[in-house]
């Protein structure tokens, strides 16, 4: 299968789109060709400030939405209500997809060469063109010590050099930029190159089907030379973003507020995927009530929500308000992790036979109520969601009615030794994250295992808690329910697996957040990523999903499909999956 071609979504997913089909919300709010209007503040309110700003190391949805605004990279996807219509690579700085045909891709498959196209500038003073060593500055940020990118794994796999190369980079010193961009001067990556100011050259260890899509993740783009100037991901970065895209960042007040103004440096010809129509992106964070929220979209006080889906009990009168809608978004949101690496309860969730007792307790019938029902969520027992290369529906703890079994539980727990366990507990502050751990609570307790329940907000569940190992090993959580968007649709298999299960990139930043580590997996990994076409790919990471199961590494709970809501004010609202939210670019704003 080539870059080109597209991953069919499964029949699996086919029978929920069914069972959504009369409550997908009518309309975007397009008007007639030609009545665009141009201007206006788009209002964006929600809970959380993002876990990282710097686009090396972004890794959350909302992350991925603000990044699109002013961080391009080679390729991208397009925006659409129309979920098939997301899921193609598309040129973004790139002139054009490269093929055997057109000599961008060798005969054996293994160097890339993609020239960039005019017209993409950097909002400097005087403005610049982008160019290839940005990309490649782009590259070389992904594994800095200061603040790794979640996504670094997959390069480690695919480039040449790009192992050694972050090796090297390991033993900088994490506080200083001049050391870092002194590393970044005199090492070079192997695998990625600046032919010329126009032209990057790849060089892959092994044909990988999937290279396009990984050069159109948010954390591979261009990075200008001002980056080398500061700490990545600092607070003095934060408040020093570039912008090649149509928006730039005028105002950052960490936790509480971001203001957005047009990049004057931006071409409209220059840029396939995004436009720009409205003046100004205030986005006000704080706001940890969905209810409140939604109250505030109704009344046209504020036109979005950032990262707060439509309150459960606003679903019913809402659904066929032409502003709601249900969008695809096949997902493992939420999952519970076990912290693999806790010392707590004399390293109970170290045994594999303690987690698969642990499985039979969930009640995914009542998370499926808490979310909004069957018409948003259906249960999920496998690591790969349906609609993503490798899924086949396997349910290895069966319970009557997806309600649980708790005495099953107290029955395999009592075997292991540890009948006596308390897990810490961290949870999201908001959104529905707090009602689904008291509702994972429940369940526990009925199985004999007691949890401490802990808010933790402000930004700091991934990057403070669950992306620090160090938190892990010190047993400052047991267990945490996180969610899993994949980095891209498709041919996406290693955009589930290699992340979140591949022990090998564990550390900081590291999305496989509970230090699960099977050489089988890893093996699987490798053979999947090596494998001749995605189709056998997809055999491989079926075969992975089975063993991490079979492991108990995680308890998959839903496949959760995503509520959104506009104001009135909100038209042409786009959709773009991988950042579970409309596209900021290319809606416009009706009369204030």
């Amino acid at each position: 299968m080539t870059a080109r071609e597209m991953f069919k979504v499964s029949a699996g997913l086919t029978g929920l789109l069914v069972g959504l089909a009369g409550c997908t919300g009518g309309g975007d709010g397009a008007t007639a060709e030609g009545a665009t209007r141009q201007g206006g503040t788009l209002r964006v309110v929600g809970s959380s400030d993002v876990e990282h700003l710097d686009p090396a190391s972004v890794a959350s949805v909302g992350a991925y939405g603000l990044a699109r605004t002013f961080a391009r990279t080679l390729f991208g996807t397009r925006a659409s209500n129309d979920f098939q219509e997301t899921i193609p690579v598309r040129p973004d700085v790139a002139a054009r997809i490269p093929t055997r045909e057109n000599g961008g891709v060798s005969k054996d498959r293994r160097t890339y060469t993609v020239g960039l196209r005019d017209g993409v500038r950097w909002n400097t003073s005087p403005p610049r063109q982008v160019t290839a060593q940005d990309f490649v500055r782009g590259f070389e940020r992904l594994c800095n010590p200061a603040s790794p990118s979640a996504g670094k794994g997959y390069f480690l796999s695919t480039l040449k050099g790009m192992d050694e190369f972050c090796r090297g980079f390991g033993s900088v010193d994490a506080k200083n930029a001049g050391a870092i961009a002194a590393y970044q001067r005199d090492h070079e990556i192997a695998g990625v190159r600046a032919k010329d100011d126009r032209t990057l050259v790849f060089k892959l260890k092994s044909p990988a089907s999937d290279f396009l899509n990984l050069l159109s993740l948010p954390f591979t783009a261009a990075a200008p030379r001002e980056y080398d100037r500061y700490v990545p991901d600092s607070a003095e970065f934060r408040q020093h973003t570039i912008s090649d895209g149509p928006y730039q960042i005028t105002e950052y007040k960490p936790g509480i507020s971001y203001l957005l103004g047009h990049n004057p440096a931006w071409q409209a010809g220059g840029d396939p995927l995004r436009e720009r129509h409205v003046a100004k992106i205030r986005i006000t964070l704080g706001q940890d009530s969905p209810e409140t929220v939604q109250q505030q979209l109704e009344q046209g006080t504020a036109d979005l929500a950032w990262d707060q889906p439509v309150p459960t009990p606003a679903i019913p009168r809402l659904r066929d308000d032409p502003r709601f809608a249900i969008r695809e978004t096949p997902n493992n949101s939420p999952y519970l992790v076990f912290n693999t690496r806790s010392p707590s309860n004399g390293g109970a969730l170290g045994d594999r036979a303690v987690r698969q007792a642990l499985e039979y307790a969930i009640d995914r019938s009542a998370l499926i109520k808490i979310v909004g029902g069957p018409a948003v969520a259906r249960p999920l027992h496998t690591v790969i969601p349906p609609g993503n290369s490798g899924y086949a529906e396997v349910n290895h703890y069966p319970t009557p009615g997806e309600s649980g079994d708790a005495a099953k539980c107290r029955e395999l727990l009592g075997k292991t030794g540890h009948s006596e366990l308390t897990l810490k507990f961290p949870y999201r502050t908001n959104s529905v994250h707090k009602l689904i751990a008291q509702s994972i609570a429940e369940n526990l307790d009925a199985c004999g295992v007691e949890t401490e329940l802990t808010a933790d907000s402000g930004g700091s569940f991934y990057s403070g808690t669950l992306g620090t190992p160090a938190r892990a090993r010190e047993g400052a959580w047991d267990i945490a329910a996180p969610g899993w968007v994949p980095d891209w649709y498709g041919n996406n298999g290693r955009s589930i697996i290699q992340p979140l299960f591949d022990g090998r990139t564990y550390g900081q930043n590291s999305t496989n957040y509970g230090g699960y580590d099977a050489p089988e997996v890893n093996a699987l990994i490798d053979q999947a990523l090596t494998a001749p076409d995605a189709d056998h790919a997809a055999g491989y990471w079926q075969h992975a999903d089975q063993k991490i199961m079979q492991d108990a590494a995680i308890v998959p709970l839903l496949d959760r499909a995503q509520t959104i809501f506009r104001s009135s004010r909100v038209h042409n609202a786009l959709f773009l999956p991988t950042t579970a939210a409309y596209d900021y670019t290319r809606l416009w704003l009706s009369g204030d």
